[in-house]
């Protein structure tokens, strides 16, 4: 059993995050400690980071990050399957199974979930349900970076499915982080006919270009509602997936689509947000307003078989790695930089 201390990124209140020595976690007989070789940032944490952690889901004081891969250095003795040595990747969470809402097939809207955060550190301890449901060895071929991106791959992969897109679909994407570009990849892989991607900052803009748009708006130079219009013969967009996360880009999202279109709703607001929607676009013009949270079992082993395969190709998405020392710098650059997708953090 390995014992001792590990660095580990601590997550205490809003703003407030510590670089500390840590104990190495015990795992049981039906889990498996990994070393961390990179965990990549997300926009949830840097959220979480802003404006404080999700009740019910991760406590005060906690180790931030979730997306990760690595290496595995000690295995529950009663599993068989798995080795000291090899390199895997592991989701966030598991679903029970049993609830309510697992036995209609909404795996991801469980209410027991199982869930794993702490890949801001030098080990992770990886329990029995996500190592029975969310792990996944990695093939030689695929690096960690490509590892760690399977988990946000995963929830785009099901915020798309959610949209009902078809070959051929105009569709609008809100933000060009790293979940605006991996949705516009996937647009573009399942047949889209135009994909538009509107986002404030030139440079990712630039980036959506190169790697999926066919069309790029920025809201900071012209109204992008009517630009979309414009590029949509003045119907709007068959699908908008709003990928930010703020209020006044979920109404926005609202007015970018056609008479009988899906906006997709995947970027989360701050708790207790609420919108204003006019509601004769619901009524008469049949506008369908989608919810779209986290992953299911199945959009995990797609993701996971699509990346390892080089099928999507996102190892562009991370700019810049950066040791775990540097990980105020890392948020720091989030924040302001125009240029930074995702940093991967290695402990």
């Amino acid at each position: 059993m390995i014992k001792g201390k590990m660095k580990a990124a601590l997550l205490y209140g809003i703003r407030d995050l510590r670089l500390e020595e840590v104990d190495i976690p015990e795992i049981g007989p039906n889990d498996i400690l990994a070393r961390v070789r990179i965990a990549t940032t997300c926009g949830t944490d840097l959220k979480m980071f802003r404006r404080g952690y999700i009740s019910g889901v991760v406590e005060y004081p906690y180790i931030m990050g979730h997306e990760w891969a690595g290496d595995i250095v000690e295995v529950g003795k009663n599993i068989k399957w798995l080795e000291e040595g090899m390199r895997i990747r592991a989701g966030n969470s598991a679903p029970c199974f049993r609830c309510t809402f697992c036995r209609v097939g909404k795996y991801n809207l469980c209410e027991n979930r199982t869930w794993l955060w702490g890949s801001f550190a030098e080990y992770i301890k990886v329990p029995e349900p996500i190592v029975k449901h969310n792990l996944h060895i990695m093939p030689d071929s695929m690096t960690y970076e490509e590892g760690a991106l399977v988990e946000p791959f995963a929830c785009v992969l099901h915020g798309n499915f959610r949209s009902e897109m078809k070959p051929g679909d105009s569709v609008v994407i809100i933000g060009a982080g790293a979940i605006g570009l991996m949705h516009a990849i996937v647009a573009k892989m399942r047949g889209a006919g135009k994909v538009i991607v509107v986002d404030l900052i030139e440079e990712r803009l630039k980036i959506a270009e190169k790697l999926a748009a066919d069309f790029i708006v920025n809201g900071s130079e012209t109204d992008a509602v009517q630009e979309v219009k414009k590029l949509t013969d003045m119907l709007g967009a068959d699908i908008v997936i709003e990928a930010v996360g703020l209020p006044q880009t979920w109404e926005e999202a609202i007015k970018m689509v056609r008479n009988g279109g899906n906006v997709v709703l995947f970027g989360g607001c701050k708790p207790g947000t609420k919108i204003t929607v006019d509601t004769e676009l619901l009524h008469y013009e049949e506008i369908n307003l989608i919810g779209s949270f986290h992953a299911n079992p199945s959009e995990f082993n797609l993701a996971f078989k699509l990346i390892s395969s080089r099928t999507v190709d996102l190892r562009p998405l991370v700019t810049r790695k950066m040791p775990l020392d540097k990980v105020h710098e890392a948020f720091n650059l989030l924040e302001k930089s125009k240029k930074d997708i995702k940093i991967g953090l290695l402990p």
